[in-house]
């Protein structure tokens, strides 16, 4: 393991491994011994050329900017491309943030089934990307039949912070081709996006989804229309579930054809909301932010 500091936990048949070093990443859930988990056999490389893997953390921002100036909660800021804590798409455009493998966070406590760490989001190198000091903490709580994914931002004393961060989970279906994963989608509100995979403002009602994956190719995004809304994918027995707790008003659906993975990924604002405002929350000073989703994993008779 390329982190020293990983953590296991275990519940019933089910075993998860963070990773508080390199993220906090989500770097492996088995259930029965079969991972469930896309794109976790190159850590490693992927730590290196910050891409996306397992169950990464998208902060500050999830998804794209659509450029390298946002103006927020009073401040404007000016990206620096030649940054080493940002990636950027094939066309230059900031995405999700600072890479996962950038970021190190505190183990504050911890058992069986249970992790909790902290980022403090104070040093200048992180404040010149994101100028709103705070503090991070996620929980990570294993079950015999889940695993729950908190997430509290505590604002300084300075300022709002805004929020803007999701999740990334990748997941698989062992031993059962692609084409074959059956996926439920809920009706939501889909965002309409520009050339660039930017929202354009408008949305167009989407009225759920309930067939098998083949060959479809997704990358979109979705206003949730349900309280905790579910997504899922079924099939060789199983069913996991993304459930939407808390906090989570909006959704993106990754599933680029011919990848043997699917990300149903929770999100607090839309993509660009640094940029836009819209859907954009602010957590005021001294405040606290919360939100909780769930990996649910069932068998099926």
């Amino acid at each position: 393991m390329i982190d020293p500091s990983a953590r296991t936990l275990v519940a019933g048949e089910l075993r998860a491994v963070f990773l508080p070093g390199l993220g906090m990443l989500g770097a492996s859930l088995r259930h029965r011994g079969e991972e469930l988990l896309g794109r976790v056999d190159e850590i490693e490389a992927f730590a290196i050329a910050g891409q996306t893997c397992g169950i990464p953390l998208l902060y500050p921002w999830a998804n794209r900017l659509g450029g390298l100036r946002y103006q927020a909660a009073g401040r404007e800021v000016l990206l620096d491309p030649a940054s080493p804590l940002l990636h950027f798409t094939e066309d230059g455009l900031p995405i999700h943030g600072v890479p996962w493998s950038r970021l190190s966070w505190q183990v504050t406590g911890e058992d069986t089934n249970t992790l909790k760490a902290q980022l403090a989001w104070t040093s200048d190198d992180l404040l010149a990307i994101f100028p709103f000091p705070h503090l991070l903490e996620i929980t990570g709580a294993l079950h015999p039949y889940d695993l729950t994914v908190e997430t509290t931002l505590v604002a300084g004393p300075d300022g709002p912070v805004p929020v803007s961060f999701g999740f990334h989970p990748y997941l698989r279906l062992p031993g059962l081709p692609r084409a074959e994963w059956q996926i439920h989608l809920p009706a939501m509100q889909r965002l309409l996006l520009d050339t660039r995979q930017i929202p354009n403002g408008e949305e167009t009602p989407f009225a759920g989804l309930d067939t098998s994956l083949g060959d479809r190719d997704f990358d979109d995004g979705f206003v949730v229309l349900e309280g905790r809304p579910s997504l899922s994918a079924t099939g060789g027995g199983r069913r996991i579930t993304i459930e939407f707790l808390l906090g989570y008003r909006y959704a993106q659906v990754y599933a680029p054809s011919g990848k043997d993975y699917l990300a149903l990924e929770p999100m607090t604002a839309p993509t660009n909301a640094l940029a836009t405002g819209r859907g954009l929350r602010l957590v005021e000073p001294g405040g606290m932010f919360h939100t909780a989703f769930r990996i649910g994993v069932e068998l099926l008779l």
